[in-house]
């Protein structure tokens, strides 16, 4: 019985010594804790360079107005709302002050 005893304990031992040589964590409990994710590489910036740059159409005719770019969808947007506003449709004024807000009306 000693004999395995002694088998452990240098085990761990030398688990220990292991860990500390080769700068890992020593963990003789085996308690979770993350340490193959922390040590992964991270994959955000090979991922933002894996994808081209999308064209933003509406970027490119703020940086350069005097090309004349248009944006058809944009402008169909606009046409929309403008005519849901029309007929009533559109969306309510923003109150300037707390007393125009309709919800402190409703409170009262």
């Amino acid at each position: 019985m000693e004999a395995p005893r002694a088998l452990c304990s240098q085990l761990k031992t030398l688990t220990r010594l292991r860990c500390e040589i080769f700068q890992t964590s020593y963990n003789p409990k085996n308690v979770r804790t993350g340490a193959k994710y922390l040590r992964a590489h991270l994959r955000g910036p090979s991922m933002v360079n894996y994808y081209p740059k999308t064209i933003n159409l509406a970027a490119i005719a703020r940086e350069f107005p005097k090309m004349g770019i248009v944006d058809s969808r944009e402008e169909q947007r606009l046409a929309d709302v403008e005519d849901r506003k029309r007929r009533g449709k559109g969306a309510p004024k923003k109150a300037k002050t707390k007393a125009d807000s309709r919800r402190t009306a409703k409170r009262r």
